[in-house]
């Protein structure tokens, strides 16, 4: 995979000088042994409203609402799962709990009064028989769930991260997989946020501290090269 390490959606936000500050963090990027698959707040709520809004447009009715962002996302993030379940990977999805008296993720005022349905997986991404679903209330997806736990017995030594928000939930548990020694990929095109800024900004942070972010196209070369039997079996 030769791709520049820097050829990502942030080269229009990120300055020259800044990338020069960051050229210690230079590496090869890849996709980690035993992986799983991490989809993170695929849930219903942020594709509310119209598919074609920006979430400035829609933030009174649907506060929630990722708008297009989220809508961008769904066919590259449906080509990850293929890919993921063609290679035999766990697929483990978080979601927001359901208790009437769980706590909030974020400092966000309004938008947590909705129906349970909305924090079920969209159904472009349902769940299947085998994979795992973890309800959670803050940010991460390791705090006080049992996703360490799952990983131990599935024998993940690595994930793939899809889902959103960048700035958020995915950053958020991005840095509790690599505190917990996973390596992680971050699928480019797969995770979404309500700003674009913070969206390309937190992955270039993330990139060169925590995660490798990789486009689709070369996640899903390497799953095909690496897993083939797996693929032929499907």
């Amino acid at each position: 995979m030769a791709r520049d390490f820097e050829d990502h959606c942030w080269k229009d936000v990120v300055s020259p000088e800044e990338l020069e500050t960051y050229k210690p963090y230079r590496r090869d990027i890849y996709v980690g042994e035993r992986p799983a698959l991490l989809a993170i707040d695929l849930y219903n709520f942020v594709y509310r409203g119209d598919p074609t809004k920006y979430p400035h447009e829609l933030a009174g009715e649907f506060p929630n609402s990722c708008g297009k962002y989220a809508w961008d996302a769904v066919e590259p993030t449906k080509k990850l799962f293929a890919a993921c379940r063609a290679a035999g990977m766990p697929i483990i999805y978080l979601s927001g709990s359901k208790r009437k008296d769980r706590v909030r993720s974020t400092n966000r005022q309004g938008g947590y009064d909705v129906a349970e349905e909305m924090l079920d997986i969209h159904p472009d991404f349902a769940v299947q028989e085998g994979d795992i679903l973890i309800r959670k209330e803050r940010a991460s997806a390791f705090h006080s769930t049992p996703l360490v736990a799952h990983l131990t017995r599935l024998g993940v030594s690595s994930l793939i991260v899809c889902g959103e928000s960048t700035s958020g939930c995915v950053r958020a548990s991005v840095v509790d997989a690599y505190s917990y020694g996973y390596h992680t990929t971050v699928a480019e095109e797969c995770v979404f946020d309500r700003s674009p800024l913070t969206h390309k900004m937190n992955l270039f942070d993330m990139h060169h501290k925590y995660a490798d972010v990789m486009v689709l196209e070369d996640i899903v070369q390497h799953l095909e090269q690496t897993y083939p039997t797996a693929q032929a079996a499907e």
